[in-house]
């Protein structure tokens, strides 16, 4: 007997969904608390260490200190936030235009007041230099 399309798709759906659980318990930090996570800081380049300032400065409030989460916001030291996953360009259109909330229950981030497309690469550079020495790149 053929399959229908229905038992296809309904098929499709349930091998998807365990794909996704499968993952998620294989994630680092998975469970209640994966929404801050510990974060080693290295030696950084000049960039990234301008970046950190700058991270502090705007981002630490809800994103943690060194990116690792806060109950208002998601760690950026997470695989979520991988390169390949969300580019350097996608933390540029959150920080100027906002971000609906897709990965995490905390709601939508609003843009970021008074920070420059300049200040962003400075920040982004800063994360990206961390999430490497984490693991995450």
């Amino acid at each position: 007997m053929k399959p229908g399309k229905t038992t296809i798709a309904v098929t499709a759906v349930i091998v998807a969904v365990g794909g996704f659980l499968m993952w998620r318990a294989a994630s680092p930090g998975a469970g209640a608390a994966d929404h801050v996570v510990d974060v080693t800081v290295p030696d950084l380049s000049a960039q990234a260490s301008h970046g950190q300032k700058l991270f502090a400065e705007n981002c630490a409030a809800c994103h943690g200190e060194n990116g690792g989460g806060t109950e208002q916001g998601p760690p950026l030291i997470h695989r979520i936030y991988e390169p390949n996953h969300h580019g350097d360009q996608a933390f540029l259109i959150a920080a100027t235009q906002g971000a609906r909330a897709h990965h995490w229950p905390f709601g939508n981030m609003p843009p970021v007041e008074g920070v420059t497309p300049r200040q962003i690469q400075d920040i982004v550079a800063y994360v990206r230099e961390v999430q490497k020495a984490n693991g995450i790149f």
